[in-house]
């Protein structure tokens, strides 16, 4: 039996620096590691060289990320973008070799990196929080989702749903470590910030409507504007504030589906674009806390999501929460916590959207969800991570590095 050190050296590998899901997972997982004790270092693919917005306490190693390949058609661009993308990562290591006691990834391009890295002696093993799993209508990208999935010593996930979901698709007992959220940063507390905030990006409506992650399928966006089309009718100045955006996907023709939709749906309201609904696109790190604060009402109502930190966050700015009534949502939401609704149903969303303006039914929700967070702390998911970490290098024989 080989000795595993008390103090544990980590890489952590991402493949953004814009703060999206699976990054925020990352960079809070390695700062509560960091407070551990644990020696960190985050990996991140920066496209623009800017880094993080975020500054946290573990080391940080920004990878480049040359720009996507050019005159391709758009399915043959998305593979090309996602090799590059892991060879980027295999290619960093290779010109900076390290011996780190655990290699983690929280993506498939990060797992396929890995496995590439470990299959030449690079690393000795590879680990993998899955977060969800996409239906990629390219073979390859299924491909890559698959070995991604399969080849790691050790894959992690986030919710039950996800746990069933390995176990039944791929014979993969993955154990689920929880999320977390922030409460020093998040809170109902005004800091000063709102009505700057407010003005600059256009929120002068009232009842505000927010939902943070941008213009895509699965944010369900287009069913939330037809729902809100059917709350303009009882409220004319309410305004739907839909934040963020920074994707590796192209979604350009549903966004074009949404904007169409919303031009056809101006008429009775006067335009919906820049009145109405607000895009603010990708917002400053910094400015999130403060944005919270400034709605009445978070509606999430996305038909797949690996957990959904944002509904977290939202809970802990006081707000009374609209989302799906499925999983992963209803593993730590019932009734009582959250409006739960039919995510395919724009009618049942706008209903939910009129009744969270009842203080009551407001009021209720936001007391019984906020009784949860103690629950979600990400310095219990860092030493649930820390337990599977130990255990798996119990368990594989280790090998060194070749330089």
């Amino acid at each position: 039996m080989h000795d595993i050190p008390d103090v544990l050296t980590i890489a952590l590998l991402t493949y953004s620096t814009k703060l999206r899901g699976s990054v925020v997972h990352t960079l809070e997982l390695a700062t509560a590691l960091t407070e551990l004790g644990h020696q960190v270092c985050v990996y991140a693919l920066d496209k623009d060289g800017q880094g993080f917005e975020r500054e946290i306490p573990s080391n940080v190693q920004l990878v480049p990320a040359q720009p996507p390949p050019q005159q391709l058609l758009p399915d043959q661009a998305i593979d090309a973008l996602i090799r590059q993308r892991i060879q980027e990562f295999v290619d960093y290591f290779l010109a900076n070799p390290g011996a780190c006691d655990i290699y983690h990834a929280q993506d498939c391009i990060g797992a396929n990196a890995l496995v590439q890295l470990r299959q030449q002696g690079r690393v000795p093993n590879v680990v993998r929080t899955v977060h969800h799993v996409e239906d990629y209508p390219s073979i390859y990208l299924q491909q890559c989702q698959d070995k991604s999935i399969r080849d790691p010593d050790l894959c992690l996930c986030v919710s039950d749903r996800w746990h069933q979901a390995l176990r039944d698709d791929y014979g993969i007992e993955a154990p689920r470590v929880i999320n977390g959220v922030d409460l020093r940063r998040f809170s109902a507390i005004a800091s000063g910030q709102e009505n700057a905030l407010k003005e600059r990006y256009g929120v002068t409506g009232a009842p505000i409507f927010l939902t943070v992650g941008g213009i895509e399928p699965r944010k369900n966006s287009i069913r939330l504007l037809e729902a809100f089309a059917q709350v303009l009718i009882l409220h004319p100045q309410a305004q739907l504030v839909i934040a963020g955006g920074a994707t590796l996907f192209d979604y350009e023709p549903y966004r074009q589906e949404f904007f169409a939709l919303a031009n056809t749906l101006e008429q009775p309201h006067g335009p919906m674009i820049g009145k109405s609904v607000i895009l603010p696109g990708v917002i400053p790190d910094e400015d999130l806390p403060a944005l919270y604060r400034t709605a009445d009402v978070f509606c999430f109502p996305s038909t797949k999501e690996g957990w959904g930190l944002v509904v977290l966050e939202a809970i802990a700015s006081g707000l009374p929460v609209i989302t799906a009534d499925q999983p992963p949502f209803t593993e730590f939401l019932s009734p009582d916590c959250a409006l739960l609704v039919n995510s395919a149903s724009a009618d049942a969303i706008a209903q939910a959207m009129l009744d969270s303006l009842s203080p009551a039914i407001a009021q209720k929700r936001v007391e019984a969800s906020r009784r949860l967070l103690p629950q979600y702390a990400w310095a219990q998911s860092a030493a649930l991570h820390v337990q599977h970490y130990r255990h798996l290098l119990k368990t594989k024989i280790p090998t060194l590095p070749q330089h």
